[in-house]
C-alpha cells in the first residue's frame, strides 16, 4: 500500500460513520482537527485509536470516562477526580464527550500555553461555573487528588495536614481576602511560583 493510500485509509478510518451499529457520532475531519488542536497528524490518529478502542459508540459517558480513568490509579480512590475531569472535558449539556470535546481539552492542558493551562486548571476548581474558586471548592478537588494519590504518597499525609495546607495556598493566591479566587489572582500567583510553572510545563508528559 502507498503511503498515499496509507493516509488516505487512515483519515478515511478517522471520518467514517463510527464503531458498529450503535448510536454513533461522526468526529471532525482531520485537517480541521489538526487546526484547532496542537497535536500533529499522527499524534491525532494515535489518540484517536485508544479513543475507539475504548469507547465503541464514538462518545464516552461519566461511568465509562470514570471506569477508564481509575485503572491509572489502582492505588488510590480516583473516582471524585475523574468526575471532576470530566466535566472540564465535557461540553454542553448531554452528558457525554465526544471525541473531538476530549482532543480539544486534552490539547489545552498539555500543549497549551501556560496560560491556557492555567484556564484549564481554573476551570477544573471552579465547580459551579460561576468565574470564582471557593475555598469549599479548592478542598473539594484537592481532597479528591489526595484520595487518589496522597494516601499512598511518601510521608504519608493525614486528612488534618492536607486542610491545613489547602487553607495556606487558599489565603496565599486569595490575594485581597474575599474568600474567592478569581483567574487573574492564580494566573499571578502561579507565575510567581517557579515551581508550579515548571509542573505546567510537565503536563505534556503526564497526560
Amino acid at each position: 500500500m502507498s503511503k498515499k493510500t496509507k493516509e488516505a485509509q487512515l483519515e478515511e478510518d478517522l471520518d467514517d460513520v463510527m464503531f458498529g451499529k450503535t448510536t454513533r457520532h461522526r468526529p471532525e475531519e482531520l485537517k480541521s482537527l489538526e487546526k484547532s488542536t496542537k497535536f500533529t497528524r499522527k499524534e491525532i490518529q494515535l489518540i484517536y485509536r485508544g479513543f475507539k478502542q475504548e469507547c465503541p459508540n464514538g462518545v464516552v459517558d461519566e461511568q465509562s470516562f470514570k471506569e477508564i480513568f481509575v485503572q491509572f490509579f489502582p492505588q488510590g480512590d480516583a473516582s471524585q477526580y475523574a468526575h471532576y475531569v470530566f466535566k472540564t472535558f465535557k461540553n454542553g449539556t448531554s452528558g457525554t464527550i465526544k471525541f473531538e470535546d476530549f482532543l480539544q481539552s486534552l490539547s489545552q492542558a498539555s500543549r497549551g500555553t501556560i496560560q491556557e493551562k492555567l484556564r484549564w486548571i481554573f476551570g477544573l476548581y471552579d465547580l459551579n461555573g460561576d468565574g470564582y474558586i471557593s475555598k469549599a471548592e479548592m478542598t473539594s478537588v484537592a481532597m479528591a487528588i489526595f484520595d487518589m494519590l496522597g494516601r499512598h504518597a511518601a510521608p504519608a499525609v493525614d486528612d488534618q495536614t492536607a486542610s491545613k495546607h489547602i487553607d495556606q495556598i487558599f489565603h496565599k493566591i486569595d490575594a485581597n481576602h474575599d474568600g474567592l479566587i478569581t483567574f487573574e489572582e492564580l494566573s499571578q500567583w502561579c507565575t510567581r511560583e517557579e515551581r508550579f510553572v515548571k509542573s505546567l510545563g510537565m503536563l505534556d508528559t503526564v497526560l
